[in-house]
């Protein structure tokens, strides 16, 4: 019997000694914790050791083991643990399998990326605000080099005697200390970020089973930055099922049977609504996987379930399940707003089927009547939704709606921005005995209960006539004497501005809020921030954004930078209003964002001065100076006389270090 040593302690590890449990291979399990140890099961051909060894160490467990096979299953970030066993592995003269964990593909536009832990604290020493720290216990002691660490660092650790104790030692205690098992869930770490007002999130690239990608969503939701500690080793390695196969081939055993998994969507709420195929899947399975509502509409199959929502939870079932056949059932189709599309890259190299389902849009538009194939298509179920917006750009709009105000929230959304007199169609309870088709103007229906899910059809006849281009006539504004940027000052400032369709932008001195609106308009499914220390201004912003239909605008009254400290961290900046504090207030947003776009105008040549000077000082590049003279004609008799307008400087920048 092939007798191999497993160094093990990731959740990668714990999935290899899992298979080759009943196995003809004898196992020794080599953890670095007691509390390692307590979660890998043991058998009669797989034993486990706990406690950290050194080289000396390690040579004299492949010695009293007999091991023809050292596998390296160990942290990713545990680099001289790696370097030992290859060392020591080559010594012996026994052949070493490294197995590495899958890196996550995130977007890390606006994390700060750093080489090392002196890295990290070198970065957050330049800043300011509350970090939680993500680290492990290990590092904690370096981290206390941080300016004012007492007051600004949270450090979360695992629940462990030594962790805890490290932790006590160094002065994180209290509030300052969370001992939790991970990984979490992106709604716990949010949760965590926004109760501890952190600013920054300081993490390790620990990969899919180490819940990164989930820290990044959440530190971006919240506007927290996050700091990124590389990997230390550029390796090469291979992955759990693939090392199961060579042990399996090495060993002598056969191979696993493929498992057989099919993604698959139940369609409206009952198994009547499956298509053929997946009542195929549902019949041949031996495990059924879906959230407990989806599980139970399937019941009449009479199949084992596990229930599961979350994509690395629903993962980790289907890597470490017995079942051959597994089917993971999701709610309506698999490719409108399902739970596959955050499931299906974590399983590729699994090869799942994936089937459709009947979604609630083609139940909806069939029992309305109508078609879909023209419409747009939202989901405002569990997500923030710039619905008006859209709707008013689109002769018809489909919304799936959730919650027990959804679609009166909806529909009271478009009576108060002038869309109530709009022909809505709701459908509620689809394919249930309750279901229900209400026809009328959303503001006649704004006013009556329907059911928490349902979907909203909204037909527009005057979408045709939306103006999509940038620099509105100022005329579309309510003026007071509060100033404003005129139509062709603001068609060229946002236009240098680059707007993103999910922007998240801060208008520094909003005046009417012209290119707040503006902004709104353009970042359709992003978030503008309207900054304005004069409360009448205030009150001008809000009646623009009722008169024109605008709802992803945020007042806030006050003086920047300081009224600034408190919002998510912005994407664009455009500043036509700084108080006199305009390199503090770049200065801020580049802390926020170190890639930040920023536009600044200014009409005095004291602006201009300090303007000139923060580029020079602040780490931006692709500076671009612009002077924008505009002549508006008036009549004079029969003849029309151009009259100059106020010369216009714009000041456009990247964050970033100037090139060399």
């Amino acid at each position: 019997m092939t007798k191999v040593l497993l160094f093990a302690g990731t959740t990668e590890g714990r999935q290899i000694a899992e298979g080759c449990r009943g196995k003809e291979i004898d196992l020794t399990v080599s953890v670095a914790t007691a509390y390692g140890e307590t979660l890998i099961e043991g058998a009669d051909n797989v034993r486990v050791i706990s406690g950290r060894k050194d080289g000396d160490g390690i040579a004299a467990l492949i010695r009293d083991t007999g091991a023809e096979l050292v596998i390296d299953a160990t942290h990713p970030y545990a680099a001289e643990v790696t370097k030992t066993l290859k060392a020591v592995s080559e010594q012996a003269g026994v052949a070493y399998l490294r197995v590495l964990r899958r890196e996550d593909h995130e977007d890390l536009t606006g994390c700060v990326l750093v080489n090392d832990t002196q890295g990290a604290v070198d970065y957050l020493n330049a800043t300011e605000g509350n970090v939680l720290l993500t680290v492990g216990s290990k590092e904690l002691a370096r981290y206390t080099a941080v300016n004012d660490w007492q007051n600004r660092l949270f450090a979360r650790v695992l629940p462990l005697p030594a962790s805890v104790e490290v932790a006590f030692r160094l002065g994180f205690t209290g509030s300052r200390l969370i001992c939790m098992q991970g990984p979490f869930t992106e709604a716990v770490n949010e949760a965590m970020l926004r109760m501890l007002d952190c600013r920054y999130l300081v993490t390790k690239d620990t990969g899919a089973a180490g819940g990164f990608g989930e820290k990044i969503q959440a530190a971006k939701a919240c506007g927290v930055t996050p700091v990124i500690v590389r990997r230390p080793l550029l390796e090469t390695g291979i992955g759990v099922d693939e090392c199961l196969r060579l042990l399996a081939k090495r060993c002598g055993w056969a191979a696993d049977t493929k498992k057989r998994i099919t993604i698959l969507g139940v369609g409206m709420g009952d198994a009547g609504t499956l298509i053929r195929a997946a009542e195929k899947a549902c019949r041949e399975a031996d495990l059924i996987v879906g959230a407990k509502r989806v599980t139970d509409a399937l019941s009449a199959f009479g199949k084992p379930v596990k229930n599961a929502v979350a994509a690395r939870e629903i993962e980790e079932i289907l890597r470490t399940s017995a079942a051959e056949k597994i089917v993971v059932a999701m709610s309506g189709d698999t490719g409108f707003y399902s739970g596959t599309k955050g499931l299906l890259p974590l399983i590729r190299d699994l090869e799942p089927a994936v089937l459709p389902g009947i979604s609630s849009i083609s139940c909806f538009a069939a029992k309305a009547g109508v078609s879909w194939d023209d419409a747009l298509l939202l989901s405002a179920h569990g997500r923030t939704c710039n619905y008006v917006t859209k709707i008013r750009r689109s002769p018809k709009t489909i919304v799936l709606v959730g919650g027990d105000r959804g679609v009166a929230d909806l529909l009271t959304a478009l009576a108060d921005n002038g869309l109530g007199h709009l022909p809505v169609t709701v459908g509620e309870n689809l394919s249930y005995p309750e279901e229900r088709i209400v026809r009328g103007a959303a503001a006649q229906l704004a006013a009556q209960t329907f059911a928490p899910l349902a979907l909203v059809l909204v037909e527009n006849p005057d979408a045709a006539h939306a103006v999509l281009t940038q620099g509105r006539p100022d005329v579309d504004f309510i003026r007071t004497e509060v100033p404003m940027t005129k139509s062709e000052v603001r068609a060229v400032t946002l236009s240098k501005l680059r707007l993103t369709k999910s922007a998240l932008c801060w208008d520094v001195g909003a005046g009417t809020g012209s290119v707040s609106l503006e902004m709104a308009e353009v970042c359709e499914d992003g978030q503008i921030y309207a900054v304005e220390r004069k409360p009448e201004a205030c009150a001008l912003i809000e009646q623009n954004k009722r008169h024109l239909g605008v709802t992803n605008v945020t007042v806030i009254q006050g003086t920047a930078p300081d009224a600034l400290r408190d919002l998510p961290a912005p994407t664009h900046v455009f500043i036509g209003g700084s108080g006199g504090e305009l390199k503090e207030i770049m200065a801020l947003a580049l802390e926020r964002n170190p890639a930040v776009r920023i536009v600044v105008n200014t009409v005095t040549a004291e602006t201009f001065a300090a303007a000139l000077d923060a580029v020079k000082i602040l780490p931006v590049k692709d500076v671009e100076i612009v002077e924008l003279s505009v002549s508006r004609s008036r009549k004079a008799g029969g003849y029309h006389l151009m009259t100059a307008q106020n010369p216009v400087y714009l000041f456009s920048c990247q964050g970033g270090q100037p090139d060399e």
